[in-house]
C-alpha cells in the first residue's frame, strides 16, 4: 500500500474536531471520471500536480457542499496509485448522508471511465490493503455489515441513497462479497498486526500560509521542517507560520522571542556575589589573637615605638581584628 498523509485542515469537517470510535469502514467512489487524486487532494505536495482549478476538497464547502472523507485512493501526477489520509482515523467524516458517520471510517476511490482493467485492479487492490489495514488496528470484522459500500448502507437506512460501488465493481467481475473475501485474507497474510492507525511511513507535510484555514494563503508544503522554517522567515513581514500535519502552529516568525546572546543575570547568585566581596577575607591557618593579649602587647611595644609608629600598627591591628573607631 502506497500510503500517504495530507489532512484536509481547510475544510469545516475537520475544523469541527468531532471524534468517534471507529466501528466500521465504508467504501465510497467519486462518480466522476477523474482519477487524479490532486482533484480532491490539495495542496501540492510535490507528488500529487497541481489543482489549477482550485476545486479541491481542502477548503470549507468542497463544491458548495458539507462534505469530507477519510481517505482518497488514485492516481499521483506521475501515474501511480497511492492512497492518501485525509482526516484522523478517529475523526468523524462527512461521507455517509446519515448515522453511519458516527461510527464508520469513509474512503473514496477515485473513478475513470469505470473501463481500464489496469486502473482498476490497482485502485482495488490499494482499497484491499487500506480496509486491511484498519480492521487489524480498530478490530473490525471484514463481513457486512461492518465493511460495506455506500450502496448497501443505503439499503440499511445508514447512509444516503447512492450506487456506489455496486455501480463499477461488477464491471470488473467484483462485488463486495468478493471484496470482503480480500480483505480477509489480506489480513490472515500479514505476518504481524498494525497496532497504529498511522503508520510511520507516512510522510509528514509541513504547510506554510498565514492560518490554520486559510488555505488560499498557503505558499508551499515541505516535507523538510528546515525548509518550511526557510519559507515563512522570507515572509516574516507577512506573518506566515508553519504548521504540522494536524495544523499546529510549529513556527511563528512574528512571536517575540528573548535574545538569548544577552544572559539574564541571577539575582541570587549576585546577591550571594556582592556579599563574598564585601566581606574580608580571612586566613583560617593564622589564628586571630584575642583582645587581651594585643593590648598587652601593645603596652610592652609603647616605648619603642613612635608616635607614627605606633598610630600604623593600630591602623593594622583594628583590620585584623575588624573593630571599627
Amino acid at each position: 500500500m502506497n500510503l500517504r498523509k495530507l489532512l484536509l485542515t481547510g475544510n469545516n469537517c475537520y475544523i469541527a474536531g468531532r471524534k468517534i470510535a471507529p466501528a466500521g469502514i465504508m467504501l465510497h467512489s467519486t462518480g466522476a471520471n477523474n482519477p487524479e487524486l490532486k482533484r480532491y487532494v490539495c495542496p501540492d505536495d510535490g507528488l500529487l500536480g497541481a489543482n489549477r482549478n482550485n476545486n479541491h476538497w481542502n477548503q470549507p464547502k468542497p463544491d458548495g457542499r458539507e462534505v469530507c472523507v477519510h481517505a482518497f485512493i488514485g492516481k499521483l501526477a506521475d501515474g501511480a496509485i497511492a492512497t492518501y489520509q485525509t482526516l484522523p482515523w478517529e475523526m468523524r467524516g462527512w461521507h455517509a448522508g446519515g448515522k453511519a458517520n458516527d461510527t464508520y471510517i469513509g474512503f473514496e476511490i477515485c473513478e475513470d471511465g469505470k473501463n481500464d482493467a489496469g486502473y482498476f485492479t490497482g485502485v482495488y487492490r490499494e482499497a484491499v490493503e487500506l480496509c486491511a489495514m484498519l480492521c487489524r488496528t480498530y478490530g473490525i470484522k471484514p463481513e457486512k455489515p461492518a465493511l460495506l459500500c455506500h450502496s448497501e448502507g443505503s439499503s440499511l437506512g445508514i447512509a444516503s441513497a447512492h450506487s456506489d460501488v455496486m455501480h463499477w465493481f461488477p464491471m470488473h467481475g467484483k462485488s463486495m462479497d468478493t471484496f470482503r473475501a480480500d480483505v480477509k485474507k489480506a489480513m490472515e497474510a500479514a505476518a504481524e498486526p498494525v497496532s497504529e492507525p498511522e503508520p510511520t511511513s507516512v510522510a509528514v507535510i509541513y504547510r506554510v500560509r498565514k492560518t490554520r484555514e486559510d488555505g488560499a494563503s498557503q505558499i508551499g508544503a515541505y516535507k523538510e521542517l528546515a525548509n518550511a522554517v526557510a519559507a515563512a522567515e522570507e515572509k516574516k513581514a507577512e506573518v506566515y507560520r508553519v504548521f504540522d500535519e494536524n495544523g499546529k502552529v510549529v513556527h511563528d516568525p512574528s512571536a517575540s522571542l528573548t535574545d538569548s546572546s544577552t544572559p539574564v543575570p541571577d539575582p541570587a547568585r549576585t546577591c550571594q556575589k556582592r556579599k563574598s566581596m564585601s566581606k574580608p577575607a580571612t586566613d583560617a591557618a593564622s589564628p586571630v589573637p584575642d583582645q587581651k593579649t594585643i593590648i598587652e602587647e601593645i603596652n610592652r611595644l609603647l616605648p619603642l615605638l613612635s608616635e607614627s609608629d605606633l598610630k600604623r600598627v593600630k591602623r593594622e591591628l583594628e583590620k585584623t581584628l575588624q573593630i571599627k573607631h
